[in-house]
């Protein structure tokens, strides 16, 4: 008899299994700005109602009201992209674990299974930081680098950017961050945020704490933060929190791409309650037509003649910001 045949490696079972192990998400998972919503069709739409607000003038008693005007309202639609991934176990790696009568068989084939799972989530994660980073920069790209959404064009507006010109010394690089800090605040249309973040390269992170306007305050800053942490995990100048990110990941060919380019940054804002959202659709087996989605599935069939057993993941997530106009980009030079 197959062991693999037993309950406790059901697809509902591997599947609680995957989402309790511990993740590995990286910075854009630790900030916890973006809210996770399940949904049960692959294809959302995004309704945008553009409210219009203006002065109501004063009017002698017994004259005409003025009257209120509506907002236009626009309907989007997105794809949820859908990411799977496979691994197999070998007989060579259960060998010497089946024996008649063990009462720790299943125990022992959790524990391969475990470590395989664990390590095709860890793909997982760190592909969907990939895909928030790119909802934070606006652009939503794919592994090998091609475009999945871009935001600005989807919401058609266009993209901040503001170079700091850091190679400057007599640049006003506080004038800048308020820039920053204003665009944010006149985009948040009725949402509120308790603090500005900027991800930024080595490259910006260093030529900003570099530069003559900010080094003094910088030093200042390390005196006592340099005894607490580490002196890169956040800087906060002029109304802006910024922390050097060093995200990378290979793509299917080999490549080390960066999640934020070299003397380039991004900023946020952080503490909204809707502007950032992970949404997640059902996996496309039978047993999940029309359910809630989840962030990851895996599920297990033996293989041909019995030579091992392949094991099936995926995930079909789409983290999106609902407000694009809040995203600044940052440049150094």
């Amino acid at each position: 008899m197959n062991p693999f045949s037993s309950n406790a490696f059901n697809m509902i079972a591997l599947t609680d299994a995957i989402n309790i192990l511990p993740n590995t998400y990286g910075r854009a998972e630790s900030l916890g700005i973006f809210t996770k919503k399940s949904t049960r069709f692959r294809h959302i739409a995004i309704e945008e109602k553009n409210g219009v607000l203006n002065l109501l003038p004063t009017q002698i008693p017994g004259s005409p009201a003025s009257v209120g005007v509506r907002g236009k309202r626009t309907v989007r639609t997105f794809t949820i992209p859908h990411i799977p991934h496979e691994d197999v176990v070998l007989p060579e790696e259960v060998q010497g674990i089946r024996a008649f009568g063990s009462e720790n068989e299943v125990a022992a084939l959790a524990d391969v299974l475990t470590d395989h799972l664990q390590a095709m989530r860890n793909k997982h994660a760190i592909t969907l930081e990939h895909l928030r980073m790119g909802a934070l920069k606006g652009k939503i790209l794919d592994a090998d680098g091609s475009p999945l959404f871009d935001l600005f064009s989807e919401f058609g507006i266009t993209e901040k950017s503001v170079n700091f010109a850091l190679s400057t010394a007599t640049t006003d690089v506080k004038a800048k961050c308020l820039e920053v800090v204003r665009h944010i605040e006149d985009n948040l249309r009725g949402e509120y945020m308790t603090e500005i973040r900027a991800l930024v390269s080595s490259e910006f992170f260093d030529a900003l704490t570099s530069h003559a306007k900010v080094k003094e305050a910088y030093e200042h800053w390390q005196e006592g933060a340099a005894l607490r942490n580490d002196m890169r995990s956040g800087f906060t100048f002029a109304g802006i929190t910024f922390e050097e990110y060093r995200g990378q990941a290979t793509d299917p060919d080999g490549n080390v791409r960066r999640f934020i380019a070299a003397n380039q940054g991004h900023a946020f804002p952080i503490g909204t309650l809707e502007t950032f959202v992970t949404y997640f659709a059902p996996a496309d087996f039978n047993e999940t037509v029309n359910t809630l989605g989840k962030p990851l599935y895996a599920k297990q069939e033996p293989r041909r003649f019995d030579r091992g057993t392949d094991l099936h993941t995926q995930s079909n997530p789409l983290p999106m910001c609902l407000r694009p106009g809040v995203l600044v980009k940052l440049v150094a030079a």
